[in-house]
């Protein structure tokens, strides 16, 4: 879905988010790594998370101020309780009670979710965050807090450290341990509320505990090992960005697989320079495990296509097998293909189908369909809130049927809050009227300039 527009227009926010992520989250994984306390980070992301599904039950919008204030009071909660049962003798690992605070965390918000419309999304949003997305006033005000944040560990960052090196030196040095802990728990917990509602749990576990991991692998030195951290992450921000771009693929697990193919290749890389026995062998070692892996790697790929095409192994009880884009035929009477199923089969079976498809795909699975009616059907059963279904959809169906195509895709251009499907709705549109009448997919639909844009494009409409 890039259209006309650069790379640079669509990635520079992002790209700036990730800068300030990476700034505060490689020294606090530092501080993670020395306390191992690995999952904290993951643990306290949770609870952030579940603060903003709590609002969420109250129909209250993930992004706004209300949301941040209920995912602020649960990680403040949850630094309480980290600092609180971090014990002299422990019986029981700290990190345990982190797991378990996470898994009670999780469990709490999908029960939460499942009395909440459009719950599943909700849970998309929490893992994977809306990098793509985040606003120049949100990277801003993450700038500042992570600032403010930073200022806070620098001034303070002998009892930091000494409590995360030697916490019982620090108790004999005179230094409330227990107080300093729930201070860094706090501090960490809003950097956490702030970088959970852009990049999501699963990239900021990744910028918290990947940089500071190649640090310390390759250095003992905090200031050497802050600097590696703060140059891997601009590097794999900007790999990762770049390649999210150009294969359309979600921004946040982009940026999170390259970060673990980097991470993997350094250990690698660190282990054979090190190598005590030679590095002969160990480049030997080294290619008797890729053969491994690329043996196991062929050997799933082949397991995997016999047993889907062997109905004992790939069918459920000897059903049918499931073609979601070609058994769809004309819709009888009783509504299934040739009347054979009861409802709108074709059609549920076809948007299943599409689901988990990236965009280019599902674009090519819809331009074998040249139904008009199936086309129409197909747009008539794609839920509202899924802009980017409904796009490519409305984009065929505007091919092969203007009359239903061309008012969903100016509905979408309306409502969608996305700027690069409004940016894509209307290109599709222009290819019909001729002219974008000066609507800006880039600003607010709700401008003056785009709502007189927007009475223009609906007269031209109605002209037709």
């Amino acid at each position: 879905m890039t259209g006309e527009v650069g790379v640079w227009e669509v990635m520079a926010l992002p790209f700036a988010e990730c800068l300030v992520l990476v700034g505060i989250h490689s020294y606090l994984g530092l501080h993670v790594l020395r306390r191992q306390v690995i999952f904290v980070d993951l643990a306290l992301a949770q609870i952030a998370a579940l603060g903003t599904t709590i609002a969420f039950l109250f129909q209250i919008d993930p992004l706004s101020k209300g949301a941040y204030v209920f995912s602020l009071a649960a990680t403040v909660l949850g630094a309480a309780v980290f600092s609180l049962t971090r014990f002299r003798r422990e019986k029981i690992p700290q990190e345990a009670i982190i797991g378990l605070v996470y898994a009670l965390a999780s469990a709490v918000g999908i029960l939460i979710v499942a009395r909440a419309p459009h719950g599943a999304e909700h849970i998309q949003q929490i893992l994977t965050g809306q990098l793509l997305w985040v606003k120049g006033s949100e990277v801003a005000a993450a700038a500042v807090v992570y600032t403010l944040v930073g200022v806070f560990h620098f001034v303070f960052r002998s009892k930091f450290l000494a409590i995360s090196d030697d916490p019982e030196q620090a108790r004999a040095d005179g230094i409330n341990v227990r107080l300093w802990d729930f201070l860094f728990y706090v501090s960490f917990g809003l950097v956490i509320t702030h970088s959970v509602r852009t990049a999501g749990v699963l990239l900021v576990f990744v910028f918290l505990v990947v940089p500071a991991i190649l640090g310390i692998l390759i250095t003992s030195r905090l200031s050497l090992q802050l600097l590696i951290g703060w140059g891997v992450g601009l590097l794999v921000s900007v790999g990762g960005l770049a390649l999210s771009y150009r294969t359309d693929m979600a921004t946040g697990p982009t940026v999170v697989s390259l970060y673990g193919a980097v991470l993997l290749a350094a250990a690698i890389l660190l282990w054979v320079l090190r190598a005590r026995r030679g590095r002969r062998r160990a480049l030997g070692a080294l290619v008797v495990g890729c053969a491994v892996v690329a043996a196991v790697a062929a050997g799933t790929v082949g397991l995997g296509r016999w047993m889907g095409s062997d109905p004992y192994w790939a069918r459920m009880d000897g059903q049918a097998p499931h073609h979601p884009h070609g058994d769809h035929g004309h819709v009888g009477e009783a509504g299934g293909p040739d009347g054979a199923c009861e409802g709108d089969c074709p059609v549920h079976r076809f948007l299943h189908g599409l689901e988990p498809l990236d965009i280019e795909a599902r674009t090519r699975a819809l331009s074998e369909q040249a139904d008009p009616l199936f086309l129409e059907e197909i747009l008539l059963h794609v839920q509202p809130e899924d802009a980017e279904m409904r796009l490519v959809v409305a984009r065929r169906v505007s091919e092969v049927a203007p009359a239903a195509g061309i008012p969903a895709l100016l509905e979408l251009l309306s409502t969608a809050e996305i700027p690069l499907i409004r940016s894509d709705a209307m290109d599709a549109l222009v290819v019909h009227s001729k002219d974008d009448f000066g609507f800006d997919p880039w600003d607010d639909p709700d401008t003056a300039p785009n709502q007189a844009a927007l009475a223009k494009w609906r007269a031209w409409l109605a002209s037709r």
